[in-house]
């Protein structure tokens, strides 16, 4: 055995049982955070535990997951274990504007067969926009009771025919990361992404005028 090998051997060993740990903690997603926790723990930066009143990497372990933090802190030990069955992820989803669409690209990208590891996806606009109507709605109701409740315009009902213009979406098969979602949906030219929290990602399409479908549809990430 030559010695680089020697000393990677002990890392690789920690590494493991630290891996293992995450099936233990019942909270932790580990579809979406066992490749960002794998990358901190091997980098030896969550290793504290503010349970026991040590917090000294804290900063560190929040800014090596970025984005994942609130997701998968549990995964590390860094929070409480989060209770999914109140309130699963799939019901719950970041969207995000993408500043330089390409809507010529998405089109092309979309049109005809899907590509591999893609679900294309098409409904009336009518249909995408139902929870915007249903909030401004509700918003109206409290505006009457309180009249510094600012209520969204319908000006983007003017603008669209609701009954003749569809919505186009696209589906990744697989779980993806919130920073890859976000990665593959500019790649795409697509306007805006819907990434649900069990970690299936949705490119929104330039038709699309509010944030496309809330329907979980990853094939490989439904739960």
């Amino acid at each position: 055995m030559r010695p680089g090998q020697l000393i990677l051997l002990p890392a690789a060993a920690a590494l493991l049982f630290l891996l293992s740990g995450l099936s233990l903690t019942s909270g932790c997603n580990k579809a979406l955070c066992a490749s960002d926790v794998s990358k901190c723990l091997i980098q030896e930066l969550c290793q504290c535990r503010p349970s026991d009143g040590n917090c000294s990497c804290c900063k560190e372990c929040m800014l090596c997951l970025g984005n994942l933090w609130e997701e998968c802190c549990d995964c590390v030990g860094m929070c409480n274990p989060k209770n999914y069955s109140d309130s699963p992820a799939t019901s719950k989803s970041t969207v995000e504007e993408l500043h330089r669409p390409i809507p010529s690209l998405f089109r092309a990208l979309t049109e005809g067969d899907a590509p591999i590891n893609m679900m294309v996806v098409s409904f009336p606009v009518a249909e995408e926009l139902s929870h915007h109507e249903n909030l401004v709605s509700f918003l109206e109701s409290l505006d009457n009771q309180h009249q510094n409740v600012s209520v969204p315009g319908n000006s983007i009902h003017a603008s669209y025919d609701t009954q003749e213009n569809m919505c186009t979406v696209v589906y990744f098969d697989d779980c993806v990361s919130i920073r890859q979602c976000k990665l593959y949906c500019e790649s795409m030219g697509g306007s805006k992404y819907r990434w649900f929290h069990n970690a299936c990602c949705q490119c929104i399409g330039p038709e699309c005028v509010d944030y496309g479908s809330k329907a979980v549809k990853c094939m490989n990430c439904l739960f």
